[in-house]
């Protein structure tokens, strides 16, 4: 997890009308003020005039490096803070996981289903938590039909697949060992996947210090600053503090703009798969699209015009598999301006590239060629020697072959507003990752030409 925000950019589903909504609002602000969480006069939070669900709003113009709000330790909500924590204390060793997320989804599970809970009036803006629409509530139908090619459906389904194994493996018999305080009748795997989706969307992860080498900090819900929407060119953000944590304006925002923070550098597949939105293009500078390593490993037993070819490939793949230049689950990532992994594309170019002697005579000299020959800038696409460009070409109309419509059907539909506006939520965010991904893969297309 990042270290800043999540949440969906959704209205708040379950919380009905303006005036359901008005009076969560309403309680919760005051709860704010209970708990010392502190709003500066010059914002609001607000249900409306934002762009998605709740958000902060100036009510007067903000100099850059003044201090939005402040929310004290101890009114966020984990697993250290919850009514729970002794007992997760008590048993955390049989609550790790790959997630690391289990202590604060059981804090979350007694949370939200007790009348008494100390957060219950920041719960009840998410009612029943119905709002979220994270690609994992889709019908897989509507996941294929919208999100093929994109990444988004291969993540989904793993997510599925480890939520269920670590409901069943952890939780269920925690729930089980404590009747109590559970009963697994209410604390469902349905509510437990719309717990998972809310932490993926609205929860928090303090960085480490650079030279600490422990394990990543729990995830927490931190109330207030987890209401802000998010853009890629973001106005506020988080700092943290022994005391508290603080937003605090990165630039400055004048009367009625909105507050945003962000989630990092991100994709929009990325965010739609954790926070169940997407940027409008061209507003993600940081949009990317993904080229599999193992697709350019097809692309080029493709352009192998014989056996002993193919062999010296599977030869070749090998390699960069030891090396860990590439792997059956990696992916290549090129974004706007650069290629993220420039440097692994640019050896499986060169290494799936060379002829048999070559490949021999590369790898008795044990890689040692220099930094140049492991960058690959946009600007050297086009100089790049014709094999390795034939080869990336191949790899990219493999990748956006994947896809189930084609460029100029995504920008026919962009193009005419009144369409477009008639799209659901889902159809709008699936088109801009889908709309996204293929400009970008049609410019690298372009410079390997």
């Amino acid at each position: 997890m990042a270290s800043a925000a999540k949440r969906a950019r959704v209205a708040p589903g379950g919380a009905g009308c303006g005036a359901g909504r008005g009076a969560a609002l309403s309680a919760f602000l005051g709860w704010c003020a209970e708990v010392g969480a502190e709003l500066s006069p010059k914002v609001r939070v607000s249900g409306e005039g934002t762009v998605g669900g709740y958000g902060l709003l100036a009510r007067e113009a903000v100099p850059a490096g003044e201090v939005l709000c402040s929310v004290p330790r101890a009114a966020l909500l984990s697993q250290r803070t919850s009514a729970l924590a002794p007992l997760l204390r008590q048993e955390s060793a049989s609550l790790e996981s790959p997630s690391g997320w289990v202590p604060l989804l059981l804090a979350l599970l007694h949370e939200v289903t007790i009348s008494n809970s100390h957060w219950a009036p920041y719960l009840s803006l998410w009612p029943d938590f119905s709002g979220l629409d994270h690609p994992m509530f889709w019908s897989a139908e509507e996941r294929t039909r919208l999100l093929q090619g994109t990444g988004i459906p291969e993540a989904v389904e793993k997510d599925l697949t480890n939520i269920e194994a670590e409901y069943s493996s952890i939780i269920l018999p925690f729930l089980k060992a404590h009747p109590d305080i559970f009963d697994p009748k209410v604390h469902t795997l349905e509510l437990y996947k719309k717990l998972v989706a809310f932490v993926m969307a609205y929860s928090f992860q303090e960085p480490l210090d650079d030279d600490d080498d422990e394990e990543p900090n729990p995830p927490v819900m931190v109330p207030v600053a987890d209401l802000l929407n998010h853009v890629a060119n973001h106005n506020a953000n988080l700092e943290y503090s022994s005391e508290c944590l603080k937003l605090v304006a990165t630039q400055p925002i004048c009367q009625g703009q909105e507050i945003f923070n962000t989630y990092g550098e991100m994709a929009n597949w990325q965010l739609l798969h954790m926070y169940g939105f997407a940027e409008p293009y061209p507003g993600n500078t940081n949009d990317a699209a993904d080229i599999q390593m193992l697709t350019l490993y097809k692309a080029a037993l493709q352009v192998a015009k014989t056996e002993a070819e193919r062999q010296l490939v599977s030869e070749q793949w090998d390699y960069l598999c030891q090396l860990e230049m590439v792997g059956e689950e990696g992916a290549f990532v090129i974004g706007w301006e650069k290629i993220m992994t420039e440097e692994e594309l640019a050896m499986a170019l060169k290494v799936l590239t060379l002829s048999a002697k070559e490949f021999e005579e590369f790898k008795k000299q044990e890689n040692d060629e220099g930094d140049a020959c492991l960058t690959l800038p946009y600007v050297m696409i086009p100089t790049l020697k014709a094999p390795r460009r034939k080869l990336l070409c191949e790899a990219v109309v493999l990748t956006l072959q994947l896809y189930s419509s084609g460029l100029e059907e995504e920008e026919e539909t962009l193009r005419h507003l009144q369409a477009y506006s008639k799209l659901s939520s889902r159809e709008q965010f699936a088109l801009q990752v889908r709309y996204g991904q293929k400009r970008i893969l049609h410019q690298l297309l372009k410079l390997a030409s």
